[in-house]
């Protein structure tokens, strides 16, 4: 009977949370229990970010800093600049600005917390939208070519959010992507009508592929138009489908796109392994030479969706390191320390590390102090080097 059956996405949630109180049974009694060792000290906290001067995106203010950041969105609008989570008729473009608290440490998007007593948002603490604005199409690709030019820069990137994400922490996300990395090209991230909710799991499913069409016509524009020579592409979680379905489309519909973007950039993908290395992963290769993979074996949530549909996800190295010709696999196990371990490509400092190198400075896999991994030269992958217990 229907009511018996529970929604996918609190199916998504109690797996998630089954999965890890069983791997948290308690240990067998014995005859006499020695004592435990002392535990290890915890990780020092994330480096505070360091000032970003001569940034164009970023306003330097006295009490905290302000970011910049660019979007297209397929969402309906219920306020100006503001978004929810139905579709909407058409695409939409603006800006955001984000404030970054001068505590503000890599990795992290800082938030009221009611541990700390607080109750609001506080743009001296914590990462608050600023201010928002919505414009012309036109307008949109005006300004992200003056960013360009103030900024000195040829290099934009893209970034399509994951499952369960409002507008405005797509907006954070990528603020914080662009302040850590101290990116100073024109950043930007496209926006789909994610539910922002756990039990709207299948509803962002259905949303994430109705996107892709709008998605593939947005990067044929930006790529044509937008005046930057870079252009990187960046998805995280169920993200993936839409970038990996809207560009190797792109590319079998518009062959002259091929080698127009400077590197597709896949981080805990849930995307059907099996599907995206025997029809995706070569259309991705004919048309982008540089494409890398992020992939942990401690990613609960893509754990929860394996058990959903069945199959292992791209991203899941506890089902096996995915490993295909052209693209460069890096695993970061053990680097994210949260719950979930699904967002470590922009809360771990190693990885953020990693993916500034990748993108500003050009370095491979190979070159970016990684220890290579794999017996032969086509199993080949990269895994970060995890700091040893003293």
């Amino acid at each position: 009977m229907k009511w018996l059956r529970p929604t996918l996405g609190w199916l998504i949630g109690a797996t998630v949370v089954l999965a890890f109180i069983g791997c948290s049974a308690p240990p067998r009694p014995t005859a006499m229990q020695s004592t435990p060792p002392p535990p290890p000290p915890p990780p020092p906290p994330p480096p505070m970010a360091m000032p970003q001067a001569g940034n164009p995106n970023v306003a330097r203010g006295f009490e905290f800093d302000q970011v910049r950041v660019f979007f297209a969105t397929d969402r309906r609008a219920n306020g100006v600049g503001e978004f929810g989570g139905e579709r909407g008729s058409e695409i939409a473009y603006g800006n955001v600005f984000v404030s970054i608290p001068r505590q503000h440490r890599i990795g992290g998007i800082e938030q009221p917390s009611i541990w700390r007593l607080e109750f609001s948002e506080d743009p001296r603490k914590h990462m608050t939208i600023v201010r928002r604005a919505t414009y012309p199409r036109d307008d949109f690709v005006a300004a992200i070519r003056e960013t360009l030019a103030r900024g000195g820069s040829e290099a934009s990137f893209v970034f399509v959010h994951g499952y369960n994400v409002a507008f405005d922490d797509a907006a954070r996300r990528t603020a914080q992507i662009a302040y850590d990395l101290d990116f100073r090209g024109a950043p930007v991230f496209y926006s789909w009508p994610s539910q922002a909710s756990l039990e709207g799991y299948t509803v962002d499913e259905a949303n994430v592929e109705w996107s892709m069409l709008n998605l593939k016509n947005f990067l044929l524009d930006y790529a044509q138009h937008c005046g930057a020579k870079d252009i990187y592409l960046i998805a995280h979680s169920m993200g993936n489908r839409a970038l990996t379905r809207a560009v190797s489309t792109l590319f079998t519909e518009h062959p002259e796109l091929r080698g127009r973007f400077k590197e597709i950039i896949l981080t805990a993908p849930d995307v059907d392994a099996d599907v995206f290395k025997r029809e995706l992963a070569p259309k991705l290769v004919a048309g982008c030479d540089k494409i890398t993979l992020y992939v942990s074996d401690g990613d609960k949530a893509l754990l929860a969706s394996k058990k959903v549909h069945g199959y292992p996800r791209l991203g899941d190295a506890a089902a096996g390191i995915a490993v295909m010709p052209g693209v460069e696999t890096v695993d970061a196990s053990g680097l994210d320390t949260s719950f979930l371990e699904h967002s470590y490509f922009a809360t771990s400092g190693s990885v953020l590390q990693d993916i500034r190198r990748l993108v500003l400075e050009g370095l491979r896999a190979a070159q970016r102090g990684l220890a290579e991994k794999g017996d032969t030269a086509d199993r080949r992958y990269w895994k970060f080097l995890l700091p040893t217990a003293h």
